[in-house]
């Protein structure tokens, strides 16, 4: 995992509010863009960044294609962040 194309990936508004809305589950591009005031093209777009980030992965089934969260990548932030902070990631260790 590169965390640069990780991080670049989280900076978009859009990118995150995507990533919101697969928190519910696998969805289409179709699906995804319903959410949002922009061509297909500029969807498809979002979604191979976070591809490329690894924040995401698809499955084909039949002539869908369907975008899924990967939360390993995100674990793997929240601990290495964590572990700049020297402790446990949990608040109550405070």
């Amino acid at each position: 995992m590169a965390f640069a194309d990780t991080f670049k990936a989280l900076s978009d508004p859009v990118r995150r509010q995507i990533l919101d809305l697969l928190k519910e589950g696998p969805m289409s591009a179709g699906d995804i863009g319903s959410h949002f005031d922009m061509t297909g093209a500029t969807i498809s777009y979002h979604l191979k960044i976070l591809k490329k980030a690894d924040l995401v992965f698809e499955s084909r089934d039949k002539n869908f294609i369907y975008y899924q969260l990967n939360t390993t990548v995100l674990e793997e932030i929240m601990l290495w962040i964590s572990s700049l902070k020297g402790g446990d990631f949990d608040a109550e260790s405070k």
